[in-house]
């Protein structure tokens, strides 16, 4: 997530703030504005800190324990062109413990033929985990691309998979 985007006001810029989440891939770095979700970054963001709201530390923990399938906290983008936020949106559609194909997407989002804008949109995802972007794979049922590594998405897929359901 690219903090230095044009579409953030400065005071936007301003209200933001992060926490950290120790979670079985690393840390976490959530990204809020108010209480509105933005972000999550896997590396410390330049912005200040100020903790993790309760709700959102629940969930989050929750998903790490592999109890939570959806995540229900307020989220709000402030980077993205239209059809981004249209791809991003589409992800919470996949369910937890499954996958789709760049192909699927596209499609979803009525640009059947857009699989590398889809795969650009991906990589460009401000809220991975909760926007499951990992759950996207090839056709070919190759892992495919993920911006904060192919280890970590192989590590989250397995964690979903391997889960107890309910």
């Amino acid at each position: 997530m690219s903090l230095e985007a044009d579409s953030i006001s400065h005071a936007e810029r301003q209200a933001l703030h992060y926490g950290v989440f120790k979670s079985p891939i690393g840390d976490l770095y959530p990204i809020f504005l108010e209480h509105e979700l933005v972000g999550i970054v896997f590396s410390k963001p330049h912005i200040r800190m100020g903790g993790i709201p309760e709700d959102f530390s629940v969930e989050i923990e929750a998903y790490f324990k592999g109890t939570l399938k959806n995540f229900s906290h307020p989220m709000k983008f402030i980077t993205g062109t239209e059809f981004e936020q249209r791809v991003w949106q589409a992800l919470r559609l996949i369910p937890f413990g499954e996958t789709r194909t760049y192909k699927w997407l596209a499609e979803e989002v009525g640009s059947p033929r857009g699989n590398r804008a889809v795969g650009r949109a991906l990589s460009k995802n401000p809220i991975p985990i909760v926007l499951p972007c990992h759950r996207i794979i090839e056709s070919t049922g190759k892992l495919g691309g993920y911006t904060p590594g192919k280890d970590i998405k192989r590590r989250l897929l397995a964690m979903e998979y391997y889960s107890e359901p309910g």
